[in-house]
């Protein structure tokens, strides 16, 4: 089966992780994606590590950015080098980058330059802080912009404690996916209209959108609850720690109605009708009290025990599982988190899937990330160049 984007051609001039996240979801769909590289290759090639995850024979990190994409690398400072990319976007649909504004506009990659070529070019920029205001030059990464300074990182810490950090690409890979979005609706516009459009998005964006509960609430004048679980008003939206260590997360909205259930699994009956905890706003009034109590009763059994309890009691819970867990959990397999193709350097890689699945025409990793300029002659025959043409770009240096 065809890939629902099959026939769609894109030019992603990424770095690091979320613009190369909307290109790999893009390609994942059957889009051709073309990942346009200086000729050194782009810095995410030669990250030695990910947030204490260390690169080794092969960088898990590019390698899943970068699948289901052809690669060209070009010295866009160079006039032929430009020519090359203004004659890809001839016959192109989307462009998406990450790099800087105005070192687009100077590499002569601007909307104005593009859509002059095809007025019909979808063109998705992502930016750090947005293209106007005090820092529309700043450069931001998901960890600065997304992370910190939309108040994420603020809002998880323990009150008191130390601003916790965050996974690797966390934000970049969630605005990689408001890029598509942005992308695949600007396209949809053009069948109606014929025009093209251009987008933008900033990592300080996404991440404020991403807690926008406490953000409205702020808006209003609402001050943001700290986080800390020994007295969350909400004993039924909290974690909890086994006999065994294991931790679990509830997350029981309408808590009157599974209160009962609650007390069954905990074997404790009396709480069912105590007058400091019968009713939702008398256990947010003694929550600290309860919260005890639930601590004691969790650390009695170990986590698969409980869970047993869970079960049978309609309580809703979730296991705090490691990655480790995650890729042995059967329920992911059932749904196709993962997949597995051949590699030149490993002979088998398996990668983590898109989110949304197609039925009836569904997304695959087909291909594993490119070398530095592999598909250069291919793409550049494909535009029309003689292979004479090939081998003066190489002599000159504006190609590998």
């Amino acid at each position: 089966m065809t890939g629902i984007l099959e026939g769609l051609k894109v030019i992603e001039m990424g770095n690091n992780i979320a613009i190369p996240a909307a290109g790999a979801i893009l390609g994942d769909w059957g889009a051709d994606v073309i990942k346009v590289e200086p000729l050194a290759g782009e810095m995410m090639r030669g990250m030695g590590s990910v947030q204490g995850v260390r690169v080794t024979g092969v960088n898990m990190q590019f390698e899943l950015l970068n699948r289901d994409k052809r690669a060209l690398a070009v010295d866009l400072k160079t006039d032929k080098g430009k020519s090359i990319l203004h004659k890809m976007v001839e016959t192109s649909d989307v462009f998406i980058a990450n790099y800087e504004v105005n070192a687009l506009k100077k590499l002569e990659l601007d909307y104005a330059t593009l859509s002059g070529i095809n007025p019909g070019i979808i063109y998705a920029v992502v930016t750090g802080y947005g293209s106007r205001g005090p820092d529309k030059d700043e450069r931001g990464f998901d960890f600065t912009a997304g992370w910190a300074r939309s108040g994420t990182q603020h809002l998880m810490a323990e009150q008191g404690g130390t601003p916790p950090s965050q996974r690797a690409g966390m934000y970049d890979r969630t605005t990689g996916m408001h890029a598509v979005a942005g992308v695949c609706a600007a396209l949809f516009n053009r069948e109606k209209t014929g025009k093209g459009q251009e987008i933008e998005l900033s990592l300080y964006h996404v991440g404020v959108y991403t807690i926008a509960t406490d953000v409205q609430n702020a808006l209003n004048g609402l001050p943001s609850l700290p986080n800390d679980r020994t007295k969350a008003t909400s004993p039924l939206w909290n974690s909890y720690r086994a006999g065994d260590d294991r931790w679990f997360q509830f997350a029981m909205l309408q808590s009157d109605v599974h209160w009962p259930g609650l007390c069954r699994a905990m074997e404790r009956p009396d709480l069912e009708k105590d007058p400091r905890f019968e009713a939702m706003y008398k256990r947010a009034d003694n929550c600290i009290e309860l919260i005890k109590i639930m601590d004691d009763v969790f650390n009695t059994r170990p986590r698969k025990e409980w869970e047993q309890r869970f079960r049978e009691n309609q309580v809703i819970y979730g296991r705090v599982e490691t990655p480790e867990e995650v890729v042995n959990d059967p329920q992911a397999y059932a749904n196709d988190f993962f997949t597995e193709i051949d590699h030149p350097k490993t002979g088998r890689m398996k990668y983590v899937t898109i989110p949304v699945d197609f039925r009836q025409n569904p997304a695959s990793v087909r291909t594993p990330s490119p070398e530095v300029g592999q598909h250069n002659e291919e793409i550049l025959l494909e535009l029309g160049y003689s292979w004479d043409d090939i081998s003066s770009l190489k002599e000159q240096k504006v190609i590998i």
